[in-house]
């Protein structure tokens, strides 16, 4: 439930939700005040007093911090991967839908300052807002402890993140993230996957899957449902002619040849 705008945040609240106490509160103050609630504070014509109250220069440098420590942390994890499989990685790991998701399971958007017309309109709720505010939050705790101090806060916060990331999952998850992002941007429903065909026997099993979107659809392939459901993302993606990068489309190109050299030998096989 939102906190009342007119009361002061519980900083002791929020401290144990982040599991970090500042030594110095007034970091915390500002990673938590939004321009908005800023120029409520201060009269026209003072902008550079604004600009200290609200998180917009914390949101820079949290960024910056956040890709240093998930860096280091996949460089570490991975020696021996390519360059490309860690910046898939990297990217997945700091993307808005990874810190909004943080930023809600620490309950962040209670704590937030907002203007009037950004509370009226769901500030709290907004994804972009509370992902800024998970970096805003960061740069306090790299002010205030140091980088030991964040990067531990980032391996507590996003550790299920973290577990489950890894190359393979980094490559499934760009088209079908690719895919729903542009819709999003669109303003387009969210894409909808379902099996449309099963073939082969357990051992050579292929799935089809159709994804539907506001404006077409399109079948996929693969030896399993998840495969499958990249392949149609990769297929719509190309539909609407978004831009695919060479890496991805040479991996994708060499994994559909042998999903569907797979498929091949399983339909040989029912005969």
């Amino acid at each position: 439930m939102a906190k009342d705008r007119s009361s002061p945040p519980n900083l002791d609240a929020l401290e144990k939700a982040l599991a970090y106490s500042f030594t110095d509160r007034s970091f915390l103050e500002r990673a938590i005040t939004h321009r908005s609630w800023a120029y409520e504070q201060i009269g026209p014509g003072e902008d550079e007093k604004v600009r200290l109250l609200h998180n917009e220069a914390f949101e820079f440098l949290g960024d910056s911090v956040l890709g240093l420590i998930i860096a280091a942390s996949l460089f570490s994890s991975y020696p021996n991967v390519t360059e490309g499989e860690l910046s898939r990685m990297k990217h997945r790991l700091v993307s808005t839908q990874t810190l909004t998701r943080a930023a809600k399971r620490i309950g962040i958007g209670e704590y937030l300052r907002f203007g009037r017309g950004e509370e009226k309109t769901g500030g709290r709720r907004k994804g972009a807002l509370l992902a800024d505010a998970f970096e805003a939050v960061l740069a306090a705790i790299y002010l205030d402890g140091g980088i030991d101090a964040a990067a531990e806060f980032v391996q507590g916060m996003l550790s299920q993140e973290l577990d489950e990331m890894d190359p393979d999952a980094a490559a499934a998850a760009d088209y079908k993230t690719m895919l729903q992002e542009r819709l999003q941007a669109e303003h387009r429903t969210t894409p909808q996957y379902n099996v449309t065909e099963t073939q082969g026997p357990p051992h050579h099993r292929v799935f089809r899957v159709e994804v539907n979107w506001e404006g077409g659809q399109v079948q996929g392939q693969g030896r399993t449902i998840k495969a499958a459901e990249i392949d149609a993302a990769r297929r719509a993606l190309e539909r609407m002619s978004a831009p695919l990068p060479a890496e991805a489309t040479k991996e994708t190109t060499v994994s559909r040849q042998k999903t569907e050299s797979s498929g091949q030998k399983a339909q040989s096989s029912e005969h």
